[in-house]
């Protein structure tokens, strides 16, 4: 297979190939009879979920055996679609099930490493929404778990499939027809509604089991108007659109750039804010940051609050949502499902086209389970939680920001100079969305961090800010619901 040789590479680059390997032994011994089948539960009945187990349930080797979700509504509705399927509330029973092999994890972010883990250690294997981790810690708490427990692990960056990335690849490092890159900017810009600001907290609804929901999060009041889906902007339960969109296009810029050549930037710094909204939630709807990448540094722009009187959500160069690679021969703009490459003069010279990946991602992960082998996958948990490390970098960074002055403006500036243009327009468009909007960037609600370094190998933050941002690195958990340490 042409994509398993280019991930095996891939895991060389990182320097893991070994060390997933040894855990499992040689595939002859281990790979499943012709017609062996994959029984799978879902650990989740919402959106992602049926959507998944929708890719899943025609494939000839997969046949879908249970159902679990702490909201009775969703069990009921989805088991219509699966009549033959076990129906759970807790993952704990599901996972006692031995009669189980693999598992969709597509909870809410904060029970996506406890359910993955979870799952290992009762010798499934996983296929785990993005972000894989809603903190660093336990982000690298699951790559152990695979490792100890001998587990196939996916996580669901289905762009990693898309057959148009390897063309990317080819075109920009062995080709080399754009010349050295010198930049790369990652976009997502797309307005959002906001979620409500209720004067009383909500009260859950009987069909959910709020401790089940709950699980590793703190039992704190909700004040936004709906439960579900909006939990992604609650620092409690979510990661915001950083976690939700942007380690898509993050992924993107990791893996078509830069190559995997880098599990963690080793510098960050970010600003932004949550405006004009006047809601519940609490993770930003401005969001820029700069990532030290080393040759190539990335900055990123991202933006879910429309300009007044448009329906955008900010200027940008390139994709909406996607990313440009700033070359000494022109761009290269990449988005799900398409790219483009342009001439200095903006002239397009090739063009590119995919699709979402999503199905040869949810194959690709049915086939690495048949042979017992994580190598074949193509978004292992180890590249999942490097890019989710950047996600959760870049929210730490927001969060320990404290309001932007002139001089904390000049600084900022002049910390991006090393990516140039990209990063002045980035700042430019943040400032214009928040004036449309009657928000100054000085001396408002937008905060922005000093420049904070990442010591990656021992998992912290030296330096300036440095005991804030290891407050970040990993939650309080709520017993029974905590993610253990594995050694």
């Amino acid at each position: 297979m042409v994509m398993a040789s280019l991930n095996r590479r891939q895991f060389i680059g990182l320097g893991v190939a070994a060390g997933v390997a040894s855990c499992f032994p040689a595939p002859a011994q281990i790979v499943r009879g012709a017609n062996e089948r994959i029984r799978l539960g879902s650990i989740s009945c919402g959106g992602r979920a049926n959507e998944l187990l929708g890719g899943f349930a025609p494939m000839p080797e997969v046949d879908i055996v249970a159902l679990c979700d702490p909201d009775s509504s969703r069990v009921e509705s989805t088991k219509k679609r699966f009549e033959k399927a076990k129906t759970f509330s807790d993952p704990r029973a599901l996972l006692d099930d031995k009669d189980i092999d693999a598992v969709i994890v597509a909870t809410c972010d904060h029970w996506h490493c406890l359910g993955a883990i979870w799952a290992m250690e009762a010798g499934k294997d996983v296929y785990v929404e993005k972000p894989l981790a809603h903190s660093i810690w336990e982000g690298r708490q699951t790559v152990a778990a695979a490792r100890k427990y001998k587990r196939v692990c996916q996580v669901g960056m289905q762009q990693r499939s898309d057959k148009m990335q390897a063309e990317i690849k080819k075109f920009l490092h062995e080709e080399k027809a754009l010349g050295k890159i010198f930049a790369a900017r990652v976009n997502h810009y797309s307005p959002r509604n906001p979620i409500g600001k209720r004067a009383t907290p909500m009260e859950f609804p009987k069909n959910v089991d709020k401790n089940l929901w709950l699980g590793p999060a703190a039992d704190l009041p909700i004040y936004r108007d709906k439960l579900q889906y909006d939990w992604h902007w609650d620092w409690n339960t979510g990661t915001g659109e950083m976690g939700n969109w942007g380690v898509h296009v993050l992924d993107d810029c990791r893996n078509n750039v830069l190559l995997d050549s880098l599990a963690f930037p080793k510098r960050v710094f970010a600003g932004g804010s949550r405006s004009g909204y006047n809601d519940a939630g609490e993770t930003p709807n401005i969001h820029f940051v700069y990532f030290d990448a080393g040759e190539i540094p990335v900055v990123l722009g991202l933006s879910t609050l429309a300009m007044k009187g448009s329906k955008s959500a900010g200027d940008r160069q390139g994709p909406g949502s996607g990313y440009v690679a700033f070359c000494e021969g022109g761009t290269l703009e990449g988005q799900r499902g398409s790219a483009k490459a342009l001439d200095k003069d903006g002239k397009v010279i090739k063009t590119f086209k995919g699709d979402s990946g999503q199905r040869d991602h949810q194959r690709n992960f049915v086939e690495a389970v048949l042979a017992q082998d994580p190598t074949m996958l193509n978004a292992e948990v180890e590249i999942g939680k490097a890019t989710s490390e950047w996600c959760n970098l870049a929210n730490i960074a927001f969060r320990c920001g404290k309001t932007m002055t002139r001089d904390d403006a000049a600084r900022v500036a002049e910390a991006g100079a090393s990516a140039g243009k990209p990063w002045q327009d980035i700042l430019a468009s943040a400032e214009k969305t928040l004036r449309t909007n009657g928000i100054s960037m000085i001396d408002s609600e937008v905060k922005v961090s000093p420049t904070m370094t990442f010591d990656g190998d021992k998992c912290q933050f030296v330096g300036e800010m440095a005991e804030m941002g290891n407050s970040f690195l990993k939650r309080e958990y709520r017993a029974p619901f905590v993610v253990p340490e594995i050694v």
